[in-house]
């Protein structure tokens, strides 16, 4: 999957998922990985990464540090031992924090979903009963994160292959979730005579690409706020599904 393309859908009612941090296959010791424990061992030493640990101060420094060098060398060109030199811990002190590589990747992935998930449900709920408005509030949720999380966007979509089972599955279960929001709105302003597009499916889709396509472009000392930019892709998204 490349920066910019469009999440990964499977058809289906909306579906839910439960973080699970992914178990690693067998692939033997790598470079950053101490002699005493192999990857997919500490993948299936302990609880999830995805819980308490998250909230402490040293596991902060280890998810941005892993995610700068991820992006600046990939998942399968970062060790361990990378990882933990930029955060300016040592190996151990990784392990303290997340039992693999795998699971800080997951990690990163699985809050990220979580975050836009949680904030596109609620900019739904709080718009008013309008689908041309739910749309729009949709809009500025998508393209507003991905402007602001530029990398963690860009880990999303290129090294989603890179995630073991079962975490591979989380997170697509969590994409056709955020997908499913889009569905819905279009297919609520088709059934309501007020969005004239023929292909619902579609449409949504492509408003989709388009909105997670700003983390490739957007740049933060531009002419143009986030925010500017959202009001403006809700106004062409709006012109793609044929608002009357």
């Amino acid at each position: 999957m490349t920066l910019g393309r469009a999440f990964v859908t499977r058809r289906g009612p909306e579906p839910g998922a439960r973080a699970v941090v992914p178990r690693r296959r067998a692939t033997g010791r790598g470079r950053g990985v101490p002699a005493h424990r192999s990857e997919s061992e500490a993948a299936s030493a302990g609880e999830s990464a995805a819980v308490s640990v998250l909230d402490g101060p040293g596991a902060r420094i280890l998810l941005t540090a892993a995610v700068d060098a991820m992006v600046e060398h990939g998942y399968h060109g970062t060790s361990v031992r990378d990882i933990a030199e930029r955060a300016g811990m040592s190996p151990a002190a990784l392990y303290h924090h997340f039992p693999s590589k795998q699971a800080l990747l997951f990690t990163i992935m699985d809050r990220g979903m979580d975050e836009l998930v949680r904030r596109s449900e609620e900019a739904y709920a709080a718009a008013p009963d309008d689908p041309a408005e739910r749309l729009r509030a949709l809009v500025r949720v998508h393209v507003v994160r991905h402007a602001e999380h530029q990398k963690e966007s860009f880990l999303g979509n290129s090294e989603l292959r890179s995630l073991d089972e079962p975490g591979r599955s989380t997170i697509l279960a969590k994409r056709d979730r955020q997908m499913y929001h889009f569905y819905r709105v279009v297919q609520e302003g088709v059934e309501r005579g007020q969005f004239r597009t023929r292909f619902p499916t579609e449409a949504a889709r492509g408003i989709v690409t388009m909105c997670t396509a700003v983390a490739t472009w957007y740049r933060g000392e531009g002419p143009l706020p986030a925010e500017e930019i959202a009001h403006r892709y809700a106004d062409i998204a709006l012109a793609m599904v044929g608002q009357r």
